[in-house]
């Protein structure tokens, strides 16, 4: 089904969503006929979205800011009233609730919501939590439909009534399995990458990609690192993310110091290149407390690396602990330590793990799945209509 008359519009909060997250997604849509914009802030990857998209430039804050929100919501309701959109498209929490708000009251007649985590845990105090629920509820009452991309993500939402489940569909998440592939780079391709990156010597490189905040799990992967470093000094951690200064729980490249890490950390901020950097590593780790459905940790898999990740949602839907990977439970830098250890002494297993974690992403998570349900989910409300 060809839609070249339908006009539609993704909504995201960071530019850098666009650039790393959608990019496929929306090319893929615009190749189905689609007519595609986005909206999002201005940053350093605005300038090189595809500029077969429509960009309209609107601030949408993560933090709650209530005069900031109701000027977002103002000129999102403007926009789409102007452009009258045959379908909005909304990612994450914040531009979720004042996405779907603005689409609705401008009559947007079909309004789609991707949930990539819930901002609540079981863990989450009560408080929390029904902020979450209820926020959630007021944005799930404008949709049509609502993409998950983890399964328990569903569960939840449907126990906690945030909406029916004949609205809520699975999406999944997935990559470009061959922009990963580890058959991409030889040996002489990653000692160039290190040496270029001055990386010398010939230790273990642990490596993580996330935002350099507390939630992702850097202070008990710094604790851990102690651990590691008194059983196999030459290893190195291997930081890809950038600093988030104004996030709460925000940290700095200089907390190293704390943990007698320094010359075994390397920090190397925001990268496009990541797809080069993951084969440098000897095991992928990624001890998030929170997470949707890790696009990380798929990017890992299709390389075909060790990987190591915390026993939460999403990251226990991509990897089956002991088969595919580790998983170690949240919070706790001893469990994180150990297995760290026990990957780098006991290598076969580890190469094992990783052949099948490789099998896994080609089989379940080529971005390809998920460009499918979405085009079917667009077309399941389309056909509903006439």
């Amino acid at each position: 089904m060809k839609n070249r008359n339908m006009k539609i519009c993704h909504v995201v909060s960071a530019d850098m969503t666009v650039e790393f997250l959608l990019k496929g997604q929306l090319g893929f849509l615009m190749d189905q006929g689609y007519e595609v914009s986005v909206v999002c802030p201005e940053g350093k990857w605005t300038e090189g979205i595809d500029t077969r998209l429509g960009v309209k430039i609107i601030p949408i804050t993560r933090r709650l800011s209530p005069f900031s929100d109701i000027v977002s919501l103002t000129r999102l309701f403007f926009y789409f009233k102007k452009e009258k959109f045959d379908l909005v498209h909304t990612h994450a929490p914040k531009p979720g609730l004042l996405g779907q708000l603005a689409a609705k009251m401008a009559g947007v007649p079909r309004i789609v919501n991707t949930v990539h985590g819930l901002y609540f845990t079981q863990d989450s105090s009560f408080i929390k939590k029904n902020f979450f629920v209820a926020m959630e509820r007021t944005a799930a009452s404008c949709s049509s439909l609502i993409f998950s991309q983890n399964r328990e993500d569903m569960e939840v939402m449907i126990k906690n009534r945030v909406a029916p489940s004949q609205k809520i569909k699975y999406l999944g998440n997935g990559v470009d399995i061959g922009k990963f592939s580890p058959e991409r780079f030889s040996r002489e391709d990653i000692s160039r990458k290190k040496q270029g990156l001055g990386i010398s010597g010939s230790g273990s490189i642990i490596g993580i990609v996330g935002r350099l905040v507390r939630e992702k799990g850097y202070l008990e992967l710094f604790e851990a690192m102690q651990f590691v470093a008194k059983n196999h000094p030459d290893t190195k951690l291997l930081v890809i993310g950038p600093e988030e200064p104004g996030k709460k729980d925000a940290i700095r490249q200089g907390i190293v110091k704390k943990y007698n890490l320094q010359g075994k950390v390397i920090f190397l901020g925001r990268r496009s290149d990541v797809d080069q950097l993951y084969p440098l590593m000897d095991i992928f780790v990624l001890p998030s407390w929170r997470e949707g459905f890790p696009r990380s940790v798929l990017e890992a898999m299709a390389c075909q690396r060790a990987i190591i990740a915390t026993d939460i949602r999403g990251c226990r839907e991509e990897i089956e602990n002991g088969e595919s990977g580790i998983l170690v439970p949240a919070r706790n830098a001893k469990a994180l330590g150990e297995a760290i250890v026990f990957m780098l002494e006991h290598k076969d297993q580890a190469q094992e793990m990783a052949k099948n974690a490789n099998i896994r992403a080609q089989r379940e998570f080529d971005e390809r799945l998920v460009f499918k349900r979405i085009l079917e989910g667009y077309e399941s409300l389309i056909r509903a209509e006439k």
